[in-house]
């Protein structure tokens, strides 16, 4: 078929459809200012760990588990076990797995075979030649991209007037470099290319022969190619779908992408035309687990089994049973694991303290504005879209707003004067002197890092009563906080204060966008004072003591400093109240910061915990959500008393008070924070078992480019994940990959309905990606989903202490 034929025919929808499904394949990757953990293996979901590890090896060389030391060592410890062992075999759906736990023992003691991506035309161009194209063509998409996606980081911005295949072909017609490195006549070819990048992947594909079959996996692995962004670009067509519109921008990368190889082909064909054949072939070809990619993952859950029998245990140890009086603190905080010890902590210093998990929003998807800013800053989990608008600040504080401006924008001329080419060197010679005090201070980690104390956000538009009281039930009774208020109840959002560190915002709270929580707490706390709202909630049958004071606050996760906000709903009353609660949460933040310390590298003790906040060269300031390996929703009382080591996220939850709302709170718990954990896990995991590939790299090489992501080094593709150092200490890896189970006090039958009406979330169980248990009355790990809306018994012997030894 001629290459007219093809632009001219329905042969033109099956590559719209293999650039789709391409593109699907590749995770988003937010920018730095509101990072948030993604799930490398999104475009895989559908997949299990098997298959996702045969596509992923064909398109990028990429492991999906850990190296068979790493398992064999913990069979010969005695952490697997043979159950484990049976288990996870028995379990795994795929033909052609081991016969027996002996057959695949032998399988596990042999080195997994070293997988290879099958090669690029731009790979095969560079064995031809000496050359290599590969490292070039990553460099000029690279350097172009730069300019084009930039986000306020260059002093002079490429032009955004119009799409990137346009502005691609704009800036290769003049550049030189391809043409010195030895590809001729680059320039007109690109000048030469179809104005509409459609035609240009279709002409593309025509020249390369690429056919239906294996349009969308060559596809996927030039997506692949491009790294950081090409999800970048994923994340823009993500925003663009989830406000109902679409964005163009990754299918015009992948336009770019195979310019690069056509011209390659053009200039290489006799050298390469019978092993680009060969590779074509290999695309062309089914994808189907072998026998190195099953026994990764049957190896894998005996690893998760051996971790939901310790977890197991640890739920079935008695706790002590909660008094029934009137508590004197109630604090909410985020599920997020490093809440958990904090909350431990709280709750051993008086019988009277009761915590709550919930997602750290709050129930308050704010598109929000800062006190003197007009950036929109959307404080939700990603899954969802912004219901209100906020902002900080109101009438009486206009005259601050304007001069906060002023100060804000004489920072930014400043700034660019200093770093403006024809400045810089003159300003480091004339202005060094002054700076010296400053640097001593940071150096020295002296400079103060107060909490952010903007004014108090409102809603802007104000919402309606009905609307107010409507979200201030929905809210209350996701958290099963119906009844039993104390009478100071915190609301505690979270954020991390650090310096230095490019990936700061990936440190805040992930059901904020990536940004710090205070903001969602404080406006659901004017909510819950506000009079009307109370008298309607008791209307709705909840009932808030007048004496029931919300207090706002944000948590530290770095220093485990609490913040209060008492200050946006002064109530003198309530004064010993608040005092009582800010020497508790003191006394609990030293106890935290002595259990974290145990885990930080050189931490001497609690007392070094906030000095690594402050220090400008520390690698290390926290360890994030590392370690990551449980989520459960239950009453508290599962789980209180218990220590989970800083490993759990805890969402308070009573199915019986939701089953008269026909387990609406159920269904919200299993398709948003369950699924934003898993985000978070799976990145954990993949920055873990392929850092090369689902890692940002060395900390101490990051360079940001256009203020979006990390290069390592000066060059190459940009990176994205979780820097090297925040899942390994130097010596060990820190954190455990191991997929995350979820645990959830509910009855099967409704969790079963919930899955059946949302595939998306059934397919993270079915294709193990998650793992699924029912708590009973006794709080045991008493049901395990088994996939296909099906559930089985866990073994009575699995709840017992003696089985680990």
């Amino acid at each position: 078929m001629t290459i007219d034929a093809i632009l001219q025919s329905a042969p033109l929808t099956g590559l719209d459809a293999a650039v789709d499904a391409a593109s699907r394949r590749i995770p988003p990757l937010w920018p730095l200012a509101s990072h948030v953990a993604v799930n490398p293996f999104l475009g895989q979901a559908e997949e299990t760990l098997a298959e996702a590890g045969a596509r992923l090896g064909r398109i990028g060389g990429v492991p999906v588990a850990m190296p068979r030391g790493w398992y064999l060592g913990r069979i010969a410890s005695g952490e697997i076990t043979q159950a484990d062992l049976a288990g996870a075999l028995a379990a795994c759906p795929h033909a052609g797995r081991p016969a027996d736990v002996r057959a695949l023992k032998a399988a596990a003691a042999r080195e997994r075979p070293a997988s290879a991506a099958v090669p690029t035309v731009a790979d095969l161009a560079a064995r031809a030649t000496g050359m290599d194209w590969p490292g070039l063509v990553d460099e000029r998409i690279g350097a172009w991209a730069a300019g084009y996606f930039d986000e306020g980081q260059a002093l002079w911005a490429a032009p955004r007037d119009r799409r990137a295949w346009a502005a691609f072909r704009a800036h290769a017609t003049h550049d030189l470099t391809p043409e010195i490195m030895g590809l001729t006549g680059f320039a007109a070819f690109v000048a030469d290319a179809p104005a509409d990048p459609r035609e240009a992947i279709a002409r593309a594909a025509s020249r390369l022969g690429l056919g239906p079959a294996a349009a969308a996996d060559y596809f996927h692995r030039l997506l692949f190619s491009l790294g950081g962004w090409a999800q970048y670009a994923r994340y823009r067509l993500w925003r663009a779908e989830l406000a109902g519109g679409t964005d163009t921008t990754i299918a015009d990368l992948l336009a770019i992408r195979l310019l690069w190889e056509e011209a390659l082909f053009l200039r290489h064909e006799a050298a390469i035309g019978v092993a680009w054949t060969e590779a074509r072939s290999c695309h062309e070809a089914p994808v189907a687990p072998g026998e190195a990619e099953l026994v990764d993952a049957i190896l894998q859950e005996a690893a998760e089994r051996a971790a939901q029998r310790e977890l197991a245990r640890t739920l079935a140890t008695p706790a002590p049973a909660p008094a029934d009086t009137r508590p004197a603190l109630q604090a909410a905080f985020c599920i997020d694991v490093r809440s958990e010890v904090f909350r431990r902590a709280l709750e051993s210093l008086d019988p009277s303290i009761r915590t709550l998990g919930f997602a750290g929003f709050f129930g308050v998807s704010a598109r929000h504005r800062r006190f003197a800013s007009d950036v929109e800053e959307l404080r939700l989990p990603v899954l969802l879209n912004p219901t209100a608008s906020t902002r900080s600040g109101d009438a009486g504080s206009a005259r601050a707003d304007l001069a906060a401006r002023y100060a804000a924008r004489a920072r930014r001329a400043w700034g660019r004067f200093r770093l403006a080419a024809v400045s810089s060197f003159a300003f480091v010679e004339a202005m060094g002197p002054v700076y010296a005090g400053k640097l001593l201070r940071d150096a020295l980690g002296l400079a103060r890092m107060p909490a952010r104390d903007d004014p108090a956000p409102r809603f802007d538009p104000a919402l309606d009563p009905a609307a107010r009281i409507g979200a201030a039930e929905t809210v209350l009774r996701a958290m099963s906080l119906t009844e039993g208020f104390a009478r100071l109840v915190l609301l505690a959002g979270h954020g991390a204060n650090v310096v230095n560190n490019p990936h700061a915002s990936g440190l805040h709270c992930g059901a904020c966008g990536g940004y710090s929580g205070e903001v969602n707490a404080r406006l659901l706390a004017a909510l819950l004072n506000d009079a009307e709202v109370r008298a309607g909630l008791l209307a709705r049958g909840i009932a808030v003591p007048e004496d029931t004071l919300f207090v706002a606050a944000l948590h530290d996760t770095t220093t485990d400093a609490v913040s209060l906000y008492a200050e946006d709903a002064p109530a003198p009353g309530h004064a010993p109240d608040i005092a009582r609660a800010r020497a508790w949460l003191a006394a609990a933040g030293v106890v935290a910061q002595g259990e974290r310390a145990l885990r930080l590298p050189r931490a001497s003790g609690a007392g070094d915990i906030a000095r690594r906040a402050r220090d400008w060269a520390e690698v290390r300031p926290e360890w994030g959500l590392a370690g990551c390996k449980a989520f459960i929703a239950a009453p508290r009382r599962r789980t209180a008393g218990r220590s989970l080591e800083g490993r759990a996220f805890l969402h308070d939850y009573d199915w019986v008070q939701d089953d008269a709302g026909g387990f609406g709170v159920l269904e919200l718990i299993m398709t948003a924070p369950v699924v934003v954990a898993s985000w978070i896990s799976l990145q954990y995991y993949g920055s873990a078992v392929a850092p090369e590939a689902f890692g940002s790299g060395n900390k101490l090489l990051h360079n940001v480019v256009g203020g979006i992501g990390v290069l390592e080094g000066n060059g190459g593709p940009m990176r994205a994940g979780l820097p090297w150092q925040s899942v390994h200490d130097g010596e060990r890896l820190v954190h455990d990959p191991l997929r995350l189970t979820v645990c959830i006090e509910a009855p099967r039958e409704a969790m079963t309905d919930i899955l059946a009406r949302h595939e998306g979330v059934r397919a993270l169980f079915d294709k193990r990606w998650l793992h699924l248990f029912a708590i009973d009355a006794e709080g045991r790990l008493a049901h395990r989903y088994a996939g296909d809306l099906r559930w089985e018994d866990v073994a009575d012997a699995a709840q017992s202490p003696a089985l680990a030894a």
